[in-house]
């Protein structure tokens, strides 16, 4: 076990010492400590030093953190030392932190120092609505905003609500004006020694009648169902500004397992439910209500996964995969690739023609410990294989000619500023879209594989931003990028007008593109994530819908990623659905997360979600329709295929890596045990769930 002591120096230095390969190595600043203010820059350096106090002759890292502290550069020179920029964005005790680049993951030094942001003092509060007149017997939620003077958005502080005149209206603790009866207030938001405040007044409510409509009697579990409400005064008027709540009430059919009913209405009127039976959809204002009652049934989409084949691997752990069609005298059979996980710098290239009986044609083996990715191009004439752990730290990602799969030839390597690695790619129209050293995604011309060049870079501006992942479809990139979400960034995308697109099968971020190019990529749309863990995305069109989605995918191992000590890990996370329909404001409409399990890679196809799930297994998942609320939660599991294997690389543990369909099958990746092969096939009946 690493063993880590802190030292005081002279110069006021901190130090962290760790053994690497037989090795010392110390993390020194030249402070131990820092004060900044926001917006304001300072310099330090930093240098890694040997046993014997000299310089490690060894690269490293340097992160600010995440949206609230940037440093630039963000990599040491390669005898172990850096002289970083830092500004501060954000307040508070924030880190900036250090880890070396090594060959094995478990070898990393890794250092922090404290950097300290005062908060500036707040400057205003702003309501999210200031109306001037209410109606007696409703409620209001009141949410306000509140701003420092460094224009930053402290949601962190407590505001503290009051109505002038509680007889008239008060306050619930959820931040709901209730009103009692006819009368005025003022209505005040306070915090620290800020006080922003409105007058409301409130009136006799003239509704008198709730209608309540919907289009369906029954639907099934996962379908949205549109409740259309309104409050009407004695002349059965419309009463356009009156607010209506929704609730429901449910008798759950018993079923397997005796399901409580459960469902989700939101506040514009819109139900769905998570269990089969019988509900009662209520819409009230001022008082009066209406009511529907409907019957929820099973949403009845299961099937059965069944294993077609599998190409068991035992001695490494599996990355990624690709399948494709071969070409030129190979035209006819069908071939995929997988990578391998802290191992040996091993691709191996497999003939899945029969996937029944899977076999290893060749091998292409690196400088590397890990092949994190592994594509091929859509021509089926190219790979590229990425490269982490390189024993040289000449990192990056190799490219191959893979015309013939049984003897697949090294054709370039590309490291060119690729010290810390590449983790993942993409290959689009003769360029390979490099995801670098974790920060940002160089462009790679392969117009000629055996001299590639970089023509174009895109990287984030946002502190401490770092990126995961890249995925392109119809010249929009879509990168994964932690803290930053979602992005979207136009590399050649062609342009359409509104006046071109179909009635329902329109990607709206093609109306922004046009002027992005490899050499120029332009960020067209974007969403953070408020949880730091965005690690996938994959976008798609919901040919039901039409609604345009990106799907981002979280990634965390809480208790460590297990693998790197031959034991089963125990990730979590989930998918969230963004509804991208209006890219300027894009919204999260659904979850799909696993209980107790993590998830990793994705794939959308014909409006079914691909789900590699980690210890969950491959997930098969229904997502058609308007999707709203918990979808695990919903029936929409189409099928569940668990992947342990009692010989695997980790004994009887699945760990889904990937999937991908081809033809009429589903590759997948496990990482303990190797290269799978399913199809869905329809259930007996009564046979129940897969």
């Amino acid at each position: 076990m690493n063993k880590r002591k802190f030292l005081i120096l002279p110069l006021l230095l901190i130090s962290i010492i760790i053994g690497q390969d037989n090795k010392k190595f110390t993390f020194e600043f030249e402070s131990d400590s820092i004060e900044l203010r926001i917006g304001e820059s300072k310099e330090i350096t930093i240098k890694l030093l040997d046993e014997n106090g000299k310089l490690a002759q060894n690269p490293f890292y340097v992160f600010g953190q995440r949206k609230s502290l940037s440093v630039s550069p963000r990599i040491s020179d390669s005898t172990g030392v850096a002289t970083v920029t830092l500004k501060a964005h954000k307040p508070g005790r924030l880190s900036l932190s250090t880890q070396t680049i090594t060959v094995k993951r478990d070898d990393r030094v890794r250092s922090s120092l404290v950097v300290n942001v005062p908060s500036p003092p707040i400057d205003r509060i702003v309501f999210n609505q200031t109306p001037a007149k209410l109606y007696v017997g409703t409620a209001t939620a009141l949410s306000v905003e509140v701003f420092d003077e460094a224009e930053l958005n402290r949601s962190e502080l407590n505001v503290k609500l009051e109505s002038s005149n509680t007889k008239v209206a008060d306050f619930d603790a959820f931040g709901n004006l209730e009103t009692r009866k006819t009368g005025k207030t003022r209505v005040s938001a306070t915090v620290q020694n800020v006080t922003e405040s409105f007058n409301v007044r409130v009136v006799k409510n003239p509704t008198r009648k709730v209608s309540l409509s919907i289009d369906k009697e029954e639907i099934r579990t996962g379908d949205v169902l549109a409740l259309n409400a309104k409050a009407l005064n004695r002349s059965d008027k419309a009463i356009d500004d009156a607010p209506i709540t929704y609730t429901y009430i449910g008798q759950a059919d018993y079923g397997k397992f005796g399901l409580p009913a459960a469902g989700l209405v939101t506040d514009d009127g819109r139900f769905v439910a998570e269990t089969a039976g019988i509900y009662t959809l209520i819409a009230s204002s001022g008082g009066y209500s209406a009511q529907k009652t409907i019957k929820v049934v099973p949403r009845d989409v299961k099937k059965k996964a069944k294993l077609i084949g599998h190409g068991l691997i035992t001695d490494v752990l599996t990355s990624d995969l690709w399948v494709w069609a071969g070409v030129d005298k190979h035209e006819g059979k069908d071939f995929a690739v997988t990578g391998t996980w802290g191992s040996n710098g091993e691709a191996y290239f497999w003939d899945v023609t029969n996937p029944d009986s899977m076999i290893v044609i060749d091998t292409i083996t690196v400088d590397a410990r890990t092949v994190n990715d592994v594509k091929i191009s859509e021509d089926g004439r190219v790979g590229v294989m990425t490269r982490e752990g390189a024993s040289n730290r000449k990192n990056g990602f190799v490219i191959l000619d893979v015309t013939d799969p049984y003897n697949v030839k090294i054709t370039a390597e590309y490291n060119d500023d690729m010290t810390g690695g590449v983790h993942n790619v993409f290959i689009y129209e003769n360029h390979v879209y490099a995801v670098n050293n974790g920060r940002k995604y160089d462009i790679i011309n392969i117009d000629d594989p055996s001299n590639p060049f970089r023509v174009g870079v895109y990287e984030m501006d946002t502190p401490g931003h770092s990126i995961h992942d890249v995925w392109i479809e119809n010249g929009i990139a879509y990168s994964s990028n932690w803290s930053d979400g979602v992005v979207a960034v136009d590399i050649g995308g062609m342009k359409f007008d509104e006046a071109d697109r179909s009635q329902s099968q329109f990607n709206p971020l093609l109306a922004k593109a046009g002027q992005g190019s490899p050499s120029n990529p332009i960020k067209l749309a974007e969403m953070g994530d408020p949880n730091g863990l965005n690690h996938a995305a994959f976008p798609f069109l919901s040919k039901s819908t039409g609604n345009f989605y990106i799907v981002g995918g979280d990634e965390t191992f809480p208790w460590g990623v297990m693998a790197t000590q031959g034991k089963p890990s125990n990730p979590r996370g989930g998918f969230h659905f963004l509804n991208f329909t209006d890219p300027d404001n894009p919204k999260e409409d659904a979850v799909y997360q696993v209980p107790e399990a993590g998830s990793h890679n994705m794939w959308v196809y014909d409006d079914v979600l691909m789900a590699a799930f980690y210890q969950g297994g491959l997930r098969i998942v229904d997502i058609s329709g308007e999707l709203l609320g918990d979808i695990y939660s919903q029936g929409r599991e189409i099928a569940v295929y668990q992947s342990a294997h009692k010989e695997g690389k980790i004994p009887n543990a699945t760990m889904v890596w990937g999937a991908q369909p081809y033809k009429d099958y589903i590759f997948f990746a496990d990482m303990n045990s190797g290269l799978y092969c399913i199809q869905l096939e329809e259930l007996e009946k009564g046979s129940g769930a897969p």
